[in-house]
């Protein structure tokens, strides 16, 4: 018997705007996912800069950084700037956790999915996101959330502002307001659990749908595909990988050569 989830003649390939309507809502929350996390991982430039400046001026500009905090901000000081870090820290960490399993980039254990065929894959993958990621997230994120709460709710005055008091750092002189940085770890996670269903909602139409379907899949690989990528990235081949630097020069040739063509 041929097998069904293989590639045919009568193989369907779906583009983005093409896709059935349980696959265009996943693909939705794909794209929310992806921007989030593009998102998120800018902090990984302030996180840098802090850090490097934080030391640079602890360790050879301790006086001028007194000046700073008496004369220009509090901000500029030591326990403040690390802070700030592990703020900057969560931030990244959280909003990129969907973005890094929709692009299938997160850290595998592969001692059994490897060895398997692609359907048992499928299985494992919806089992896992049954079973394990989207249940046990949604428990982090409703323990998470009263966290949030009370860091919110915490020595908060009569009359006092919804977006002011709350708990604040142990610190004297580091930050207030706790509760962002905690609010920031229940959309992090709430959006971890988007980019679950997302999946969940592919591999439901791998398992259960039309064998003949192909489009573009996250987690998975087609069997015609199988040994293709890495971690999510097309796999290299350098006796046929094509040396960009000579294919770009090339290109600008033939564009130099058709626009003389064009003049002349």
């Amino acid at each position: 018997m041929p097998d069904m989830n293989v590639a045919s003649a009568e193989t369907q390939y779906f583009s983005p705007d093409e896709l059935p309507t349980v696959l265009r809502v996943s693909e939705k929350l794909r794209r929310f996912v992806d921007a989030v996390g593009r998102f998120g991982a800018w902090f990984a430039l302030p996180l840098i800069l802090i850090t490097a400046y934080d030391l640079i001026v602890r360790k050879f500009f301790s006086l001028q950084q007194i000046w700073l905090v008496e004369n220009v901000s509090p901000i500029f000081g030591s326990t403040l700037l690390q802070e700030l870090e592990w703020h900057s820290h969560t931030v990244l960490v959280t909003l990129v956790l969907g973005f890094g399993y929709i692009w299938n980039t997160h850290v595998r254990v592969d001692l059994v999915r490897e060895r398997v065929g692609f359907r048992h894959r499928a299985w494992l993958e919806f089992i896992g996101l049954t079973l394990f990621l989207i249940p046990y997230t949604c428990v982090v994120v409703y323990y998470a959330a009263v966290y949030a709460f009370d860091s919110w709710a915490i020595n908060r005055p009569e009359g006092c502002a919804w977006y002011q008091c709350g708990e604040i750092s142990a610190s004297l002189v580091g930050l207030s307001h706790r509760w962002i940085i905690k609010s920031v770890l229940v959309f992090g996670l709430g959006v971890t659990i988007i980019a679950g269903i997302s999946v969940w909602l592919q591999v439901a139409v791998v398992l259960f749908g039309p064998k003949h379907w192909r489009y573009d899949l996250m987690t998975l690989e087609w069997p015609e595909d199988i040994g293709g990528r890495v971690e999510g990235k097309e796999r290299l081949d350098l006796e046929t990988l094509v040396d960009q630097v000579a294919e770009r020069a090339r290109i600008r040739r033939e564009r130099e050569e058709a626009e003389r063509d064009a003049g002349g």
